[in-house]
């Protein structure tokens, strides 16, 4: 693709970037093939290509962003898909990233909007504040029904259960079984251990059992994800998140950073670029981004040991978008399941989003939901006895619309190695 930036506008870090991906583009249209907002709208404007032409004419003539971009923009679900079927190499998510801070710095959305997305920024990056929020909304599904459509969405995806506070949010060290063969990080997470603790405890009882120390660090947070994708300019969250693991590599080392949630591995692994024009923290961060590693990169590094007692459960394995497009992990997740005795099933267009990404379906409730349905019937069609992704988001999203209980691939993994049943499989052991 031709561009026209001035010198003056290449001076602009981001902007120079962003010449260099809009140069790959040769409008060749692979990518609408796979984008999910295409299949179901079927405008060329809520394509990959679409986008690239919008961001393009917004950048290169400097104009702030108008209605049509940012409706446009904001249908992107960031899936990546468009990555994986790209044959030139256009790094989309780099792109709209920076259309999505233009949007930001350029245009004033309606205050309901404004509104929601101040209370989504303010709440779910931190634990704390999000569990007292989901008991809020417990109490709040009482008034749904005179209740806004915005806030209606957001308590009709808040659970009925919200678990306390557990060991595992803490800062503190779990030591391997037997010889140490290795020490790592494990990031928290802020949604995930409210939502779901059990991913976090299954995760450290498999890599204690692997011969893995584990260390919860002082000072990390949320990955910054949520922030950086509604537009945040700087990276809230990673500067802290890298000064606490460098703390840790410089100190008793680590051999991999461990990310549970693949959305998070998918920025975390990113912390590189994202910190790239901070001087002081610019090499540390392309080091954590080369020590962080999806919970089965690094069960699959360790070696999973032989399972006495297979289970013969059929898995319908989900490949979350931010792993399979993101982080580009497509085997390691089903070789481990097959190895512990599972019947692994493919799901058909197991590339097609599910609709969560992120805040997306709170934000985009009527295309998530859409995505949603489409996915279970996929899902369904192959009758699977349980569900298996490694996205909290996506186990939200897929849980609300389908009866078959779905769980993280390490609850199964530490499950058929010694662990507990994993508690939505209970009444099937």
């Amino acid at each position: 693709m031709q561009t026209n930036f001035t010198l003056a506008q290449l001076a602009d870090p981001d902007v120079a970037e962003s010449e260099k991906i809009l140069r790959k583009c040769v409008h060749c249209g692979f990518c609408t093939a796979t984008c999910p907002t295409y299949l179901l709208l079927g405008d060329e404007l809520d394509s990959p290509r679409g986008r690239i032409y919008l961001i393009k004419d917004m950048l290169e003539n400097g104009k702030p962003a108008t209605d049509t971009v940012v409706q446009h923009i904001d249908r992107c679900l960031s899936c990546l898909s468009c990555m994986t079927t790209c044959p030139s190499g256009v790094h989309y998510m780099h792109l709209v990233d920076h259309a999505r801070h233009h949007i930001a710095e350029t245009y004033e959305r309606p205050l309901p909007d404004r509104v929601q997305r101040k209370l989504l920024t303010e709440i779910l990056p931190y634990t704390d504040r999000f569990r007292w929020a989901l008991r809020a909304a417990t109490l709040g599904k009482a008034f749904k029904g005179i209740l806004p459509d915005r806030l209606k969405t957001m308590l009709s995806l808040a659970p009925g259960k919200v678990h306390p506070p557990s060991r595992q949010e803490r800062p503190g060290v779990f030591p391997a079984e037997g010889t140490r063969r290795a020490r790592v990080a494990l990031l928290s997470g802020c949604v995930q251990p409210v939502l779901n603790p059990a991913i976090n405890e299954a995760t450290i009882r498999l890599l204690n059992r692997l011969g893995a120390e584990v260390v919860i660090p002082q000072g990390q947070g949320c990955c910054g994800a949520l922030t950086h994708h509604m537009g945040a300019k700087e990276p809230e969250f990673a500067p802290a998140n890298v000064r606490a693991w460098m703390r840790e590599i410089e100190g008793e080392g680590l051999d991999a950073i461990v990310i549970t949630a693949s959305g998070c591995g998918t920025t975390v692994k990113d912390y590189g670029f994202m910190l790239r024009e901070h001087p002081e923290l610019s090499e540390q961060a392309a080091r954590v981004s080369g020590l962080a590693k999806d919970i089965t990169e690094v069960v699959a590094m360790l070696g999973l040991p032989e399972v006495p007692v297979p289970r013969a459960l059929k898995v319908a394995y989900h490949s979350a978008c931010s792993m399979q497009h993101g982080q580009r992990i497509k085997d390691p997740p089903r070789k481990l399941l097959k190895q512990a005795g599972f019947q692994v099933v493919e799901v058909p267009e197991g590339h097609i989003c599910c609709g969560s990404a992120g805040t997306y379906n709170i934000l985009q409730p009527e295309l998530a939901g859409q995505l949603r349905e489409r996915k279970v019937k996929n899902i369904e069609s192959v009758q699977p006895q349980v569900i298996a992704t490694g996205n909290i988001g996506c186990m939200t999203q897929i849980g609300q619309g389908t009866g078959i209980p779905i769980v993280h691939t390490v609850e199964l993994l530490d499950w058929a190695t010694g662990g507990p049943v994993p508690e939505p499989l209970r009444g099937m052991a």
